[in-house]
């Protein structure tokens, strides 16, 4: 599988990104062998927390030696372990899915955002009626964010060729591959909440 999306995401990230870089705390949600991780430090970041479900990933994560805390945390059914209002980005990048990560873990990683914060994420669009259900209710739970004024959305983006999907035909026997779109989200904490 060709996994783009840490690159699409970082990049979304330094197009709207206001902050300094070397001093801002990241979250690195389900941070998996810390790819995003790396792709920030070429852009000056330095300072990085993650989380994962997985110890196999955090032990990946933690041979980058970019990160200053690594916590393992099945999201969804354990609570963040984050501290509240510390961080100056969160990222969550390809977890927001069906059968992955529930929608309620966005007010969690809200949470974990300091006032002013930036928060990215994004998601794959699976060809399926739970992803157009999970879509559908992550975009109506984002927008509530935005409608109690909690934060306020920088930029959407729609990305082709999000990721590569390879599937097997097997009634003749070949490989196939087609690419998978997904969905970058960028919003900024408030700096008074509501």
């Amino acid at each position: 599988m060709s996994y783009r999306a840490p690159h699409l995401a970082v990049n979304f990230l330094s197009e709207n990104f206001t902050g300094t870089p070397e001093e801002s705390l990241v979250l690195d949600v389900a941070c998996g062998s810390g790819l995003v991780a790396k792709l920030m430090v070429e852009l000056g970041f330095r300072r990085f927390v993650g989380v994962d479900g997985s110890k196999g990933m955090l032990d990946q994560a933690a041979e980058s030696g970019l990160y200053q805390d690594l916590n393992q945390a099945l999201l969804g059914s354990d609570p963040l372990p984050a501290q509240p209002g510390a961080f100056d980005v969160v990222m969550i990048i390809g977890a927001l899915r069906p059968g992955f990560v529930p929608v309620s873990v966005i007010k969690e990683i809200y949470q974990a955002a300091k006032p002013g914060a930036y928060i990215c994420m994004s998601r794959v669009d699976p060809r399926s009626e739970a992803g157009d259900e999970y879509k559908v209710s992550m975009e109506q739970e984002l927008q509530l964010m935005e409608d109690e004024g909690l934060w306020t959305l920088v930029a959407t983006k729609e990305m082709h060729r999000y990721m590569l999907n390879f599937y097997q035909n097997y009634n003749e026997g070949e490989q196939n591959e087609h690419y998978l779109n997904g969905t970058m989200y960028l919003y900024r904490k408030a700096h008074n909440e509501s």
